[in-house]
């Protein structure tokens, strides 16, 4: 199957199967293991390990011994029914709204349609409903690992100052290029007339495009495979991934500005810079932001959590102080005391639904709420600057990449010990 959704396999819900010649139930499922107040049923364990095997022989993997394979897919039930527990304890929802967005987004990712997502889905034996229901499943569990694991993780000064001073940190934190080519193939040992053709017609497109022209359209034009196909896009390519020339030459362009024709072995190359990170002298945008955080509790549901926050964003349209109403109801304790002031915040130093709301909303005017892992906000940008913040963006950079590296490791040492602090009797 060649989409994939949050894991790479999905459980199907048990059931029974009424047979029309017998005119009787014929109970087809029992427990396979009791977790704490939870069962896994045995439909599972099966759904979840033919769905492993088909997608394996798919992949061309080697698929384990039957009775491996049903312990490791129980395992994995368990853990995540231990999870859900957690979740369902603590409040976590998913909304439909939210889940039908993530569907949409899984369809985006794949480059179709989520009707076309729900076919495939359809044609490998998977029902929608099914599908959608595990991809909840895994909404909660993520956001149950982001509260749990998350807290855990402590990045200290030293490490970071370490990190910055290794040959890994340097590497992993060098200046890097978000780039689209045009490229017109010429043989390495092409005539002189067939050379001077290619060139003539490289200097007509870097013309154009210094009149205008739209970069992506001429590189669909004149790129095939897959270049051509994405507008020329390239991604994210670090200083030393490019060639000596092509190097020297990006690093003299300002974003959104372009190459002469470039020769390499292959052909004719003309460069443009759609972004840049990462390097010295980086200027960035900070944002005067505050905020309003509402987090669903063991208290308060995901529900009552947004109407409360709507309630709050009304209220501040209808006249009342969004400092006054920070402080009194705001649950980020950063910012509450200080009337929801964040301070002077970067784009990179947040999430990206906070991120992208904060970036695009004009200065002054009230976010609708937003929902991220961490709960429900409201959104106040008062001001904006361009600063020189290259050691400060190194340090940010450094920080979230050993977070990430620790969470991986902290994740695993939290499984385990919530497994051992389960109830759990295997009854298969």
């Amino acid at each position: 199957m060649p989409f994939k959704l949050y894991t790479a396999v999905l459980s199907l819900c048990a059931g029974l199967f009424i047979t029309s010649a017998q005119a009787q139930v014929v109970p087809l499922d029992r427990v396979a293991a009791i977790v704490d107040n939870d069962v896994v049923m045995l439909s599972q364990v099966q759904q979840r390990v033919d769905n492993v095997r088909r997608q394996v022989s798919e992949q061309g993997g080697e698929i384990p011994p039957a009775d491996v394979l049903r312990q490791q897919v129980l395992e994995q039930l368990i853990l995540e029914s231990i999870q859900l527990q957690m979740g369902d304890r603590a409040g976590i929802r998913i909304d439909d709204n939210s889940l039908n967005q993530t569907m949409q987004q899984l369809a985006q990712r794949n480059g179709v349609t989520l009707d076309e997502f729900r076919a495939a889905l359809e044609r490998d034996g998977i029902s929608y409903a099914a599908a959608r229901e595990q991809v909840r499943r895994e909404m909660i569990i993520s956001r149950v690992r982001q509260r749990r694991v998350a807290e855990r993780i402590q990045v200290s000064d030293q490490e970071v100052r370490n990190f910055l001073n290794s040959e890994l940190g340097r590497t992993q934190l060098a200046e890097e290029f978000r780039l689209a080519m045009i490229i017109l193939p010429l043989d390495e040992y092409a005539s002189a007339e067939e050379e001077a053709r290619i060139r003539a017609a490289a200097d007509d497109i870097y013309q154009e495009l210094q009149a205008g022209a739209d970069f992506a359209d001429l590189a669909r034009s004149h790129a095939g495979g897959d270049l051509g196909l994405e507008g020329g896009e390239l991604g994210w390519r670090k200083a030393n991934q490019l060639p000596g020339a092509f190097a020297s030459a990006v690093s003299e362009l300002d974003v959104g500005e372009i190459t002469r024709p470039l020769r390499s072995p292959s052909g004719l190359h003309i460069l443009k810079l759609l972004e840049e990170r990462g390097g010295d002298g980086q200027l960035v945008t900070e944002y005067q932001v505050r905020h309003i955080l509402i987090r669903p509790s063991e208290i308060r549901s995901e529900n009552e959590t947004a109407q409360l926050i709507q309630r709050l964003y009304e209220r501040i349209r209808n006249g009342e102080s969004f400092e006054n109403l920070a402080r009194a109801f705001s649950e980020d304790p950063g910012s509450a005391l200080n009337g929801g002031s964040m301070g002077w915040t970067t784009a990179d130093s947040v999430v990206p639904e906070f991120a992208e709301v904060m970036t695009t909303l004009p200065e002054g005017q009230v976010s609708r709420p937003l929902e991220t892992q961490y709960g429900w906000h409201i959104i106040e940008v008062t001001d904006q600057r361009r600063v020189d913040m290259t050691d400060d963006m190194r340090e940010q950079q450094a920080t979230s990449l050993l977070q990430n590296r620790k969470f991986d490791d902290e994740l695993q040492t939290w499984l385990l010990e919530i497994r051992q602090d389960a109830y759990v009797e295997i009854k298969i």
